[in-house]
């Protein structure tokens, strides 16, 4: 009888505890509270969209780096106060872009349904909208739900979130912290298929690769060569290269094909070939419905990590602000 207790009560725990994971999130949590909140949401991304090809990058970009300090809970959006700096100017996020529309999109929001719809649902679904743009239909569902963060800090940020000079074993340890494993890491790493990158990011791996003014033996000699006829070796980030050259404005699968022929930007691509099963992985993902059926459900899995649902958090009146 201990033992069924015992049995009962551990159960009842992980529930709970997968249920703090996004267990509570649902498809479309606002249809009774907010009516039109998704599909204002996508009206105000795809005018902007319409304006500006880069931004799908920008957003989904964003939503990576929100999800990995502190689960997705919009903490990204948060501003500096005076008091502290929040995640938003941690050296990896200094170059994000696209507040602007998350603000507008809020504030539509708002203006339809006062304090129901959080910052951190608006960026998820609004990453998801300007990807698909291009398809006319989403290409993956996002479960809304979450609550919005009150907590920013920069050194959270520069902590968690993955950086481009990255090894396989770093790349794999940062991601297991956030409950993905080495085949999430390699389906989100095809988000670099579309968006540049700014030339400080990899210029090591063309100048200064061990530190010997070498170049990175693992780096296509012919792609080496074009990247530093863009990037000189003194470049501070002023200019910027496709990470999937060629097709950046496309969400398609020629980030692996490319991968695959040694020409991946930063040395966090490249480590993907360094590991027998991530390299496999990569090799499955060159066929195109095969990367869209994953990255689907692994934008579903990485869009949960520690959400903040029912009473915890908040839901913000201003993205950049916490209620005071």
């Amino acid at each position: 009888m201990k033992l069924k207790v015992l049995i009962f009560v551990c159960l009842v725990l992980s529930s709970v505890v997968g249920f703090s994971h996004g267990g509570s999130l649902v498809k479309n949590f606002y249809k009774k509270s907010c009516r039109r909140a998704e599909a204002i949401v996508k009206e105000v991304t795809e005018e902007n969209v319409a304006n500006n090809p880069n931004l799908p990058a920008k957003l989904l970009r964003m939503h990576f780096h929100d999800c990995f300090v502190r689960g997705c809970d919009g903490s990204v959006l948060l501003s500096s106060t005076e008091s502290n700096t929040a995640e938003k100017d941690a050296v990896p996020n200094q170059s994000l872009a696209g507040f602007d529309v998350i603000d507008a999109i809020k504030e539509k929001v708002e203006k339809e349904c006062p304090g129901i719809v959080s910052c951190a649902d608006i960026l998820a679904l609004a990453a998801r909208d300007s990807v698909t743009y291009k398809f006319k239909k989403p290409t993956w569902d996002v479960l809304t739900g979450r609550r919005d963060g009150t907590v920013s800090l920069i050194s959270e940020a520069l902590l968690n979130i993955p950086s481009p000079s990255s090894n396989f074993t770093k790349l794999k340890n940062t991601f297991a912290r956030k409950g993905l494993n080495v085949h999430h890491l390699v389906v989100l790493s095809g988000g670099h298929t579309i968006g540049v990158a700014h030339c400080n990011f990899f210029s090591d791996r063309l100048y200064n690769f061990t530190g010997k003014g070498d170049q990175d033996p693992s780096l296509d000699s012919n792609y080496a060569e074009f990247l530093k006829s863009k990037c000189s070796p003194n470049d501070a980030g002023a200019t910027t290269v496709e990470i999937d050259n060629n097709s950046s404005l496309d969400f398609d699968t020629n980030f692996y094909k490319i991968l695959k022929e040694n020409k991946g930007l930063f040395q966090s691509d490249a480590a993907l070939l360094t590991n027998k099963v991530a390299r496999n992985t990569v090799g499955e993902l060159v066929d195109r419905d095969t990367f869209f059926k994953e990255f689907a459900q692994s934008m579903k899995t990485m869009g949960a990590i520690e959400v903040l649902t029912g009473t915890a958090g908040e839901i913000r009146n201003k993205c950049s602000a916490v209620n005071s």
